[in-house]
């Protein structure tokens, strides 16, 4: 596949004429153009489906509630291009591993059940009772239930999360790594130390109420492009948007709104950021001890000047702990180390601080570019004591905002997705179904590679994503799949983690969350939970391509009837009717009581959030103010630069839909390295040169990738960004953070060498 490439910087804003140039192209290119449109008429809507993209809310006003990056996953998912086993007959495994994963995912649906055939290297066409019968024979031949990996994409249902954990439990099993563990674990780990719930305090109508939004480490415009609908509202309405990110991004200086006409057809546009900031890789945490600083010395000046202080005395006093060891490290962190890991100079940090100062009502929203750093957890914790100083908990306009990936992340974690389950969890599990489930913790996503290595896993189960492409030390991780007794891969379309089969190997087409899911019982809806706690109903209309696709429901249900039997639960029951499924959540998970009906709700319905209420599941009772020091490094490998990883606009994760990244100006391609132009310069190197990019660490191994163009880019110096997966072969397995074991795909040690030309390529 051929494409023209070229690097032009956009001018324009985010959204606008673009952003509904991109969705006309994709919707058309799916071959079901009319089906698409109805599709995204009733996206994010009541009776509606939704989507399958990021987890921002709905605000269930907009007559289109859907962005470009959402029309993109529906048509994506929703095409008429469809594989077969006839497809792989003409295919060895080994010829589409050199393939990109573009070519393989637009290969279109999988349609059929496939299983792997070592002799020929081909997937071959399976029964669905075979396939569960293989399935089922596998992990009754292990030797103990951790032999098993059961890995979980964000985008799976509430329903088929909480059968795959029950699944699991009985089996004897807490092996459970998911995606959260590669990219959301420290929001999670850090809130629930801090406030004792690991998820965001605030709703969505806040953003209209508050007065200053702190956006951390995050790229709304590609990500979550609805966000910048919310941030657009708050900035009219007078709120100050201050960014802290390494990259200049456009979705974060200025937005188009596509749903205004005159926006679209004009050069009009809002501004969203009123304030920008630049710091380094991983010097987020050292920018909020800055203002923390800052804040901290114009609190004790007004004192001694017998004027009132700036924090809320009263909420700290009532509902907090730990301030003052907390201020001993803030005092015992000088200005100079403050302002070198951050970046920023001390007026820029008083400068925001300021803003700070000024707000009634605060909210403090981060992603991935906070979570993925080895200290990523205690700024988490930092970001947390920021906002305890001011009381900006509980209140209308104010708050913590962690900014979840897939669509129903948070909600796999409800289900109980995690391998570190709560002893609440499973008493209640164990008292409702009758059976004793295993106490130990399970794997993480990177302990679960790495059993692999160690041909400790007979059995691995992903329930979607792509573990291949989405795991770092790129290598690694394949080998460590390819050593497994039998991989069995739930997905909607081909990706690179199919073709590192193991010993035996399983394809099971799925139907996507556009389409209809006819059961037994009648047609179904699934339900899903965003980043607001916010619990709603999703209900496909499209018909499904082939008979032969099952729901993820379904196929968990059948592996585990086949395993398992029905004798002590009927699975097969409950893949007929969800609403069984439903009560028996209602029944064991906290905040589902009335369920089924609750499911009715216009809009869905509201989890609460016990921290908001200034309840605190922590040791104390109260909020937990961390005294923890900055990290001496933010790597603890040394390197001339530290690189970041990052999706294009033409991506959802690990799904590419073209090899555009619009707002960053780069067309037809994806090995490019964008770099600041003093330090291209400094290498004796131009734009649109050739460079490896080579990893610097401790365990003798070499992570190396070669011919990635530069792209001149406003970064701060020594700071790069580049695209996975293609730069995650450079991050090292090992290389994870404290207390999450999430990698630390936000701050590579790496150098830069200029690539030399290819001998077969040399003029003689």
């Amino acid at each position: 596949m051929k494409f023209k490439t070229a690097i032009k910087p956009y001018h324009a804003a985010a959204g606008g004429w673009g952003s509904l140039e991109a969705t006309t192209r994709f919707v058309f290119d799916s071959k079901r153009a009319i089906k698409n449109l109805r599709n995204l008429m009733r996206m994010n809507k009541a009776k509606g489906f939704d989507c399958p993209g990021c987890a921002w809310g709905d605000d269930n006003k907009s007559t289109f509630s859907f962005c470009e990056n959402g029309a993109k996953a529906v048509t994506w998912e929703a095409t008429r291009r469809h594989i077969t086993a006839e497809f792989f007959a003409q295919h060895t495994v080994s010829a589409l591993r050199k393939q990109s994963d573009y070519f393989l995912e637009y290969q279109g649906r999988l349609t059929e059940p496939l299983c792997y055939n070592p002799e020929t290297d081909h997937y071959e066409a399976i029964t669905w009772p075979d396939a569960f019968a293989l399935v089922a024979r596998h992990i009754q031949e292990m030797d103990n239930p951790n032999q098993l990996e059961l890995y979980t994409s964000g985008r799976a249902s509430n329903e088929a999360s909480y059968l795959y954990q029950v699944f699991g439990r009985m089996l004897g099993t807490n092996n459970f790594p998911d995606c959260s563990n590669m990219c959301h674990e420290a929001s999670g780990s850090g809130l629930k130390r801090s406030i004792g719930v690991g998820k965001g305090t605030i709703r969505l109508d806040d953003f209209d109420k508050a007065n200053a939004i702190f956006v951390f480490g995050q790229n709304p415009g590609t990500n979550h492009p609805r966000m910048l609908h919310s941030l657009r509202h708050a900035a009219e309405n007078g709120a100050s948007i201050v960014t802290f990110n390494t990259l200049r991004e456009r979705g974060l200086e200025r937005f188009a709104d596509p749903q205004k006409p005159l926006e679209v057809v004009t050069p009009l546009a809002g501004n969203i950021s009123s304030t920008y900031y630049q710091p380094n890789l991983g010097g987020d945490m050292a920018a909020v001890r800055g203002m923390a600083k800052a804040l901290l010395e114009t609190h004790r000046q007004h004192l001694a000047d017998g004027l009132p202080g700036i924090f809320d005395d009263a909420f700290i006093s009532e509902h907090t702990q730990g301030i003052e060891q907390w201020f001993a490290e803030i005092d015992n962190t000088s200005w100079d180390f403050i302002t070198q890991q951050s970046g920023l100079s001390e007026q820029q940090l008083r400068e925001a601080a300021g803003i700070w100062q000024n707000a009634e009502r605060v909210i403090c929203t981060w992603a991935m570019g906070i979570t993925q750093h080895k200290h990523s957890l205690d700024s988490v914790r930092e970001i947390v004591n920021l906002q305890l100083l001011g009381g900006h908990l509980g209140k209308p306009g104010a708050g913590l905002c962690p900014v979840r990936g897939h669509s129903n992340v948070q909600g796999n974690r409800t289900m109980g997705i995690d391998e570190k389950p709560s002893a609440a969890l499973l008493d209640s599990l164990a008292k409702h179904f009758d059976f004793t489930p295993p106490r130990a913790p399970g794997h993480n996503t990177v302990e679960a590679i790495e059993a692999m290595l160690r041909d400790e896993v007979r059995v691995l189960i992903t329930l979607g994503g792509n573990l291949a492409a989405a795991a770092p030390d790129s290598e690694r991780t394949a080998e460590a799949l390819s050593r497994c007794g039998l991989t069995v891969h739930i997905s909607t379309k081909m990706n690179r983690s199919h073709l590192y089969p193991g010993d035996s190997a399983l394809i099971l087409p799925t139907l996507g969350r556009t389409e209809e899911d006819l059961q037994e019982s009648g047609r179904q809806f699934i339900t899903v939970e965003d980043s607001f706690s916010m619990v709603h109903a999703s209900e496909g209309i499209g018909k499904p391509l082939a008979a032969t696709q099952r729901s993820e429901t379904a196929i968990v249900a059948g592996i585990a009837a086949a395993t398992l039997g029905c004798e002590k639960l009927d699975w097969l029951a409950l893949s007929a009717d969800y609403n069984l499924i439903r009560d028996h959540i209602a029944a064991t998970i906290p905040g589902f009581t009335d369920f089924n009906e609750k499911c009715a709700e216009p809009g869905g319905f509201w989890l609460g959030n016990a921290a908001a209420s200034y309840r605190f599941a922590t040791p104390s009772g109260k909020a937990e103010f961390s005294p923890a020091p900055l990290p001496q490094s933010v790597t603890p490998v040394e390197a001339p630069f530290i690189l970041q990883t990052l999706r294009s606009h033409d991506q959802y994760n690990t799904t590419i839909y073209g090899l555009d990244d619009r707002y960053r100006g780069v067309y037809g391609q994806r090995e490019v390295l964008f770099m600041n132009p003093d330090d291209i310069a400094a290498l004796g190197l131009e734009p649109g040169d050739d460079v490896d990019i080579e990893t610097h660490w401790n365990d003798g191994i070499e992570r190396k990738v070669t011919g990635f163009k530069l792209v001149s880019y406003a970064i701060p110096r020594g700071n790069l960004a580049a695209y996975y997966p293609e730069t995650n072969p450079l991050i090292p397995l090992s290389s994870f953070g404290d207390g999450t074991g999430t990698p630390t795909s936000k701050s590579v040690p790496v150098s830069i060498t200029a690539s030399q030309p290819h001998p077969d390529l040399r003029l003689v």
